[in-house]
């Protein structure tokens, strides 16, 4: 019988405020890969969580986190929801020598050697979204966005690959985090009628609007989903509760949806949420096992001829990507293409110009 050593393991999650069921879902599957990890015989390792929850207010990340990595032994964090609160962590995991796990999606164009990225960036959902819905429904989109980095860096490339494309943003509008002030928005859907809307809103922000978007289209065919569908890079199951009715016809791009085979290779999870969180604690489970100490290596080390689902030079991840609509209260799978790498600053487009810098605080 193999002797475990346990390994401390920070999550900081919200479990309250805008995003808190997102949250859940990264929280379920992390939990669910410590349970794993915990009840493999063959493992030498079995992870004690070490929790704290920042209650949905960005400013609390860094110091929970600063107090994970101080007073306990835990060198690894699995945590964070918005870009806002990543990039308050990253100069705290960098100061401590310690390395984030990130497993929701994000926007791109950032890189710290003490951050894993499990869950898509733009070339695994915005930019396979985009060039699936121009030729079907048209060019000329509608942007919205909670008011902060996730919506402003997606509008920012929804514009450079529409107009490149020859097509034309008709607005772009933005919403602070948690407001349902959605009425100018709509109004002025009512005005333009584009081809589709871009909806980076998060939280009660996006169920207000979806809920209104409904509601339009009930007065006027030119809004009903298969007209003008609205699309999404993070909606996914674990927020179709909120939303009800005001889901179905709702595109989203994503690694994965409830009972689609693939990524992370089995088992049924809620969404792609709970499955990347869950994927990130058994790939550090993986790069730990049988490496006495290796929890306390930075991460190029620990990387370092390795293999596993992690690329050392970006800290992306090779992953599916899913073009799903919601139908009957679940994701269709429409499109699909496989083992899509990660590439956070574009390297590889042609049609959207990345930034020379590699700034992250």
């Amino acid at each position: 019988m193999v002797v475990k050593r346990r390994i401390e393991l920070g999550l900081l999650f919200s479990r309250t405020g805008s995003y808190s069921l997102i949250s859940e879902a990264c929280r379920s599957g992390v939990l669910g890969a410590i349970a794993m990890v915990n009840a493999d015989p063959a493992l030498d390792l079995s992870f004690v969580p070490v929790e704290r929850d920042p209650g949905g207010n960005a400013d609390a990340y860094g110091p929970l986190c600063e107090e994970i990595l101080r007073d306990t032994s835990a060198r690894h964090v699995v945590g964070c929801i918005t870009s806002w609160s990543r990039k308050e962590v990253i100069p705290t995991v960098e100061k401590f020598g310690g390395t984030l796990w990130y497993a929701v999606p994000y926007e791109g164009f950032e890189a710290s050697d003490h951050v894993v990225y499990t869950h898509a960036c733009p070339n695994q959902h915005l930019l396979p979204l985009l060039d699936w819905v121009m030729p079907t429904h048209g060019r000329r989109a509608y942007l919205t966005g909670s008011n902060y980095i996730w919506g402003w860096e997606m509008n920012r490339l929804a514009r450079e690959r529409i107009t490149a494309a020859g097509g034309e943003v008709l607005g772009d509008r933005y919403l602070p985090i948690g407001s349902r002030e959605v009425g100018r928005m709509i109004e002025e859907l009512r005005f333009a009628r584009p081809d589709f809307i871009l909806n980076s809103l998060i939280g009660p922000s996006s169920y207000e609007f979806m809920a209104a978007y409904r509601a339009l289209g009930l007065e006027d065919a030119h809004f009903r989903p298969d007209r003008c569908p609205v699309l999404s890079c993070n909606l996914t199951e674990c927020e179709l509760p909120a939303l009800g009715q005001a889901a179905e016809g709702l595109v989203a791009a994503g690694p994965y949806f409830r009972g689609v085979p693939g990524w992370p290779g089995a088992g049924n999870f809620g969404s792609s949420h709970e499955a990347a969180a869950f994927s990130a604690v058994m790939e550090l489970a993986r790069l730990l096992a049988g490496r006495a100490g290796a929890e306390n290596w930075p991460l190029s080390q620990l990387l370092a001829d390795r293999g596993g689902i992690v690329d050392p030079d970006t800290h992306h991840t090779v992953l599916p990507v899913i073009i799903a609509r919601v139908e009957g209260g679940a994701f269709r799978p429409i499109k699909r293409w496989e083992a899509v790498p990660g590439d956070p600053y574009l390297t590889r487009s042609r049609q959207v110009q990345a930034p020379t810098l590699r700034v992250v605080s």
